[in-house]
């Protein structure tokens, strides 16, 4: 059910970026604006996503769907509050997504997999933050980018 569940907000996520497409940057950001609830008692300490809509917020990173040592892009932005942090890897190599705070301690880390998906959670403070691929090597072959939440 986790799985549907996060296929969903996936699915959804994909079709408003595609809505939103067009531009001729080099990077694209990943925006928490898609409102969810939490499959394990979510509704407390909830706050607003950006896009208006009381509820987690969720943020969505992708490897890079050839197997490079790379996430779709490079940095994404969020909310502050609780957050669903999605990743999908659709490629044979195996990958993760960590998030670290300024201070350098792992703040959410999904499961290393090959293709397909996983979640976890994190209260996100306003700031910058690193995400990146814990797999030994690939965080130094430039897996990793840079998450800022508002």
């Amino acid at each position: 059910m986790k799985k549907l569940v996060a296929m969903f907000a996936l699915l959804l996520a994909a079709f408003a970026l595609a809505a939103c497409g067009g531009g001729d940057d080099t990077t694209s950001d990943t925006t928490a604006e898609t409102p969810t609830t939490q499959e394990n008692g979510g509704g407390e300490g909830e706050k607003e996503a950006e896009g208006g809509t009381a509820g987690a917020a969720t943020v969505d990173f992708e490897a890079d769907p050839t197997g490079a040592l790379a996430y779709t892009s490079d940095s994404a932005t969020a909310s502050a509050g609780k957050a669903t942090v999605n990743f999908t890897n659709s490629s044979p190599v195996p990958h993760d997504v960590a998030i670290e705070d300024e201070a350098g301690e792992t703040i959410a880390e999904t499961e290393v997999l090959s293709e397909g998906s996983d979640s976890a959670t994190a209260e996100l403070e306003p700031g910058k933050y690193t995400f990146f691929c814990t797999v030994p090597g690939h965080r130094q072959g430039g897996m990793e980018g840079t998450l800022t939440v508002k």
